[in-house]
């Protein structure tokens, strides 16, 4: 057995996978050797760039389209992009409602002009197309094909966490809640892929819990800070059941929506593939009616 080609003559998925890595670091070492020799940030729209072309090298490189990855542009995108924008701002407004409902938090309003605001959505937006180009796209195609659906979910959500780890605020049980809650999120990303076939949703969910959490409602994100329209104030509320500074990730509301979410997303079947399934079954019967 051929441990680099498989039976079809083509390059098992595992050498994709590190290919797909040497590649991104390829475009990464030299932009940060730039950046220090010019004094310049690599900013997150660098990331998503980079992210994007390793991930279209290594297709071309295949000889397949993006849109294997990505899905395609048409109506069923569209429809996948507002499920995903609904999803995300749920997964957030839920565990907040529940809080200010049983008094344990309040709102102020927050300090954000309109610049600063626009300037934070398009951050969030930039940091959830690269990180699900990242751990939505190219590898976990790849490992999917070569280790099955579970075993590339483990995987993934374990690299997703590993990323996360140092995050500010991250220590006692704060990290540890956060640490289970970004593991399953990243699960729950997983199956909003497999369910579509397409990066939209995904992105779309992603970009949106982390608007509704820190822009609207004014929580961390991930223990970061940025421009919010309103400020959530604590009082004496554990940081268990709140999250604190790191956000709703880490508090114990924010972990129950997000296992929940990610059993529905689980269990959901899109209609497509209901329509999939009843098409396969009627040319099965079709097939046997004329074997007859």
């Amino acid at each position: 057995m051929n441990i680099f080609i498989n039976a079809q003559k083509q390059v098992r998925s595992i050498w994709l996978v590190a290919i797909f890595f040497i590649v991104l670091a390829a475009f990464t070492i030299p932009l940060i050797i730039i950046s220090q020799q010019y004094g310049w940030e690599v900013t997150i729209a660098h990331q998503a760039i980079i992210v994007i072309a390793a991930t279209l090298f290594c297709q071309l490189m295949r000889r397949k389209p993006m849109s294997e990855l990505t899905g395609g542009f048409n109506l069923s995108a569209v429809k996948n992009c507002l499920i995903g924008i609904v999803a995300g701002a749920l997964l957030m407004l839920f565990p907040a409602m529940f809080l200010m409902m049983c008094g344990f938090i309040d709102w102020q309003l927050g300090s954000g002009d309109v610049l600063s605001i626009l300037n934070t959505t398009g951050v969030f937006i930039l940091v959830a197309v690269a990180e699900e180009f990242l751990f939505r796209g190219f590898i976990f195609q790849r490992l999917r094909k070569s280790t099955g659906v579970w075993i590339a979910q483990l995987m993934i959500a374990a690299y997703f966490l590993l990323t996360h780890i140092n995050n500010p605020g991250m220590t006692g049980t704060i990290k540890m809640l956060a640490s289970i809650n970004i593991f399953i999120a990243s699960m729950m990303f997983g199956f909003a892929y497999i369910k579509t076939n397409s990066l939209v949703m995904p992105i779309a969910m992603h970009f949106m819990a982390n608007w509704v959490q820190g822009t609207l409602l004014g929580f961390g994100v991930s223990g970061n800070e940025q421009a919010r329209l309103m400020k959530p104030s604590f009082g004496d509320a554990p940081q268990w059941l709140t999250g604190g500074s790191f956000g709703l990730e880490a508090s114990v509301p924010g972990l129950v929506c997000v296992i929940v979410t990610t059993f529905l997303l689980y269990r959901w079947k899109p209609i497509q593939a209901i329509e999939q399934s009843v098409t396969g079954k009627l040319n099965e019967e079709k097939t046997v009616t004329h074997s007859f």
